[in-house]
C-alpha cells in the first residue's frame, strides 16, 4: 500500500465507470482508477484529473497497491467473461476482507457463483445494480447493492454520497445477501422493458387511429408528465418526439428504424418468473415485441400479403379528446399492472432464495436516479410499507381502487387498437394479468380434465377433499 492510499478503485472507464469515477471524486472521496488500454486511462486523467482526488494506475498491481485496506474496489466492465477476466488478475494482489464490487448488469447466477468462490478465498464480493444511465452514474444513480452485510456497512457512507437524493433519502439501501442486488436490477429493468412498451403503443394508436404527428403527441407527453403518469421515461418521451432532426428539420423519431435492441436483462426476467412460476406477462410482452420488431426484414415482405381491417371499415373515432384521457387511463392502468407483477416477482424470489426482500425501500430507491423513477412509486412504497407482506400490489386498498377506476380507459384503447389492426401485446397482458387475478373462477379446470385424461394427472374437485382420476374413455 502506497503513502496517501487511495479510499476506493474502479476498473473500468468506459462512460458509465469514467461517470461514476467523477461522482465519487466529487463528493470528497480518493479514488484510483485503472483501465487495460493505459490510453483510456491517460485520456480520462487529462480531462477529469482535476475533478478530485484522482490517481490513475498503469498496471493492476499499482492499481491494487494504491488502496487503503481493506480495498474497495468497483468493477465497471462489461458483464461476462470480462468480469471473470478482471477478478482473476485482481486475485494475487488482494488480501483477505478485501470488497469488491461489480457494477455491470450481471446475470443474477454469475454473482452468485462469483459470490461463493470469493467468499471461499476470504474476499467479499458486491453485486451492485447500478441505474440511471451515464447522467445518473454522473450525478447519481440509484444503487441495489447485495451481498455480506459487513461489507455493504464500509461501502455505505460512500454508496450514500453519490447515491441519487429525493425527499425520502439517498436512492441506496442494502438490498440482501448473495445475488439479491444484481436480481432487483434485473427486475428493474424488466418493468422498464414494459414500460417502454407500453408508452409505444400508446404513441402507436396516437399516430395512427388518432392522425397525430410528433409535435402534438409530444405536447400530450409534457402534459401527462404533470399528472399521475408523471415520471423519466414520460418526460423522455415527451423529448423525444419534439426533437428535430437537424439535417431534414423532421422529428427524428420518425427518422429512426424499428428495430428496438436489447441486452438481456428483461429476458432473464421473464425466464426467472418461469423458474419462479409466477407471472409477469407485460414484461414478457415486451420482450417479445422486442424480438419481433428486429425482424424488420421479414416484417415488411409480410406486409405485402397478410392483410388486416380494411381501412375504410374501421370506426371512426367519435370524440378524439376523450380517446386522449382513455389513452391517460390506459397507460396508468397497464403501468400499475407491470409494477404489481414486478413486485410479486420479488416476493416470490425473495421467499425462494431467502433474500428477505423490503419492497417499501425497494420502491423508495427507485423514487430517483433510476430509469423507471415515477410519481407512482410513492402509492407502491405506501401499499408495502402498510403490508410489508402484500401478496400483490393490485391488494392495496389505494391501488385497488386506481386500477378498478382506470380499467375501462385500457379496454377502450385496446378496442381501438384492435378496430385498427394495431397490435398492443404489452397493454392487452396488463389487462390479461388483472382481469385473471379478479376472477374467482377460471377455465383451468377443463384443462386439468384434458391433462387427467391423456395423462392420469389426477384433478382436485370443489365439492369433496382428496386427489382424482377418471377413466374417460367409455369403449
Amino acid at each position: 500500500m502506497t503513502d496517501n492510499a487511495r479510499h476506493v478503485g474502479l476498473v473500468g472507464l468506459a462512460v458509465m465507470g469514467e461517470n461514476l469515477a467523477r461522482n465519487i471524486a466529487r463528493n470528497g472521496f480518493s479514488i484510483a482508477v485503472y483501465n487495460r488500454t493505459v490510453a483510456r486511462t491517460q485520456q480520462f486523467m487529462a480531462a477529469h484529473g482535476n475533478e478530485g482526488d484522482i490517481r490513475g494506475a498503469t498496471s493492476i498491481e499499482e492499481f491494487v497497491n494504491d488502496l487503503e485496506r481493506p480495498r474497495r474496489i468497483i468493477l465497471m466492465v462489461k458483464a461476462g467473461a470480462a468480469v471473470d477476466g478482471v477478478i482473476a488478475e485482481l486475485l494475487p494482489y488482494l488480501d483477505p476482507g478485501d470488497i469488491i464490487i461489480d457494477g455491470g448488469n450481471s446475470n443474477v447466477h454469475d454473482t452468485e457463483r462469483r459470490a461463493a468462490d470469493l467468499a471461499d478465498k476470504g474476499f467479499n464480493f458486491i453485486g451492485m445494480g447500478v441505474s440511471g444511465g451515464e447522467e445518473g452514474a454522473l450525478w447519481g444513480p440509484s444503487l441495489m447493492p447485495g451481498g455480506p452485510r459487513e461489507a455493504y456497512d464500509r461501502l455505505e457512507p460512500m454508496l450514500e454520497a453519490i447515491a441519487a437524493k429525493t425527499d425520502a433519502g439517498p436512492c441506496v439501501t442494502y438490498i440482501g445477501p448473495g445475488g439479491s442486488g444484481h436480481y432487483v436490477k434485473m427486475v428493474h429493468n424488466g418493468i422498464e422493458y414494459g414500460d417502454m412498451q407500453l408508452i409505444a403503443e400508446t404513441y402507436d394508436i396516437m399516430r395512427g387511429p388518432l392522425g397525430m404527428n410528433a409535435s402534438e403527441m409530444g405536447a400530450i407527453f409534457q402534459q401527462w408528465d404533470k399528472g399521475k403518469l408523471a415520471s423519466y421515461l414520460i418526460e423522455v418521451t415527451a423529448a423525444v418526439l419534439v426533437f428535430p432532426d437537424p439535417e431534414t428539420k423532421r422529428p427524428l423519431v420518425d427518422l429512426i428504424l424499428d428495430a428496438a435492441e436489447q441486452k438481456g436483462t428483461g429476458r432473464w426476467t421473464s425466464i426467472s418468473a418461469l423458474d419462479l412460476a409466477t407471472p409477469t406477462p407485460t414484461i414478457d410482452a415486451a420482450v417479445t415485441a422486442r424480438i419481433m420488431s428486429s425482424h424488420k426484414a421479414e416484417r415488411v415482405r409480410a406486409s405485402a400479403v397478410l392483410h388486416g381491417p380494411d381501412p375504410n371499415a374501421i370506426p371512426k373515432l367519435a370524440d378524439p379528446q376523450r380517446t386522449i384521457g382513455d389513452l391517460e387511463n390506459a397507460l396508468y392502468f397497464a403501468k400499475i399492472s407491470s409494477y404489481a407483477q414486478g413486485m410479486a416477482l420479488l416476493h416470490a424470489a425473495s421467499e425462494a432464495y431467502g433474500w428477505d426482500l423490503h419492497l417499501a425501500e425497494i420502491a423508495r430507491i427507485w423514487k430517483g436516479g433510476c430509469i423507471i423513477r415515477a410519481a407512482l412509486l410513492d402509492p407502491i412504497r405506501q401499499a408495502f410499507s402498510e403490508n410489508p407482506n402484500l401478496p400483490n400490489l393490485l391488494l392495496a386498498p389505494h391501488i385497488t381502487d386506481a386500477v378498478n377506476a382506470s380499467a375501462a380507459g385500457c379496454r377502450a384503447a385496446i378496442a381501438i387498437s384492435r378496430a385498427a389492426g394495431l397490435p398492443s401485446p404489452a397493454m392487452s397482458a396488463s389487462l390479461d394479468y388483472f382481469d385473471a387475478y379478479r376472477q374467482p373462477n377460471l377455465p383451468a379446470n377443463l384443462i386439468q380434465a384434458q391433462r387427467d385424461y391423456f395423462g392420469a394427472h389426477t384433478y382436485r374437485r370443489v365439492d369433496r377433499e382428496g386427489v382424482f382420476h377418471t377413466e374417460w374413455a367409455t369403449d
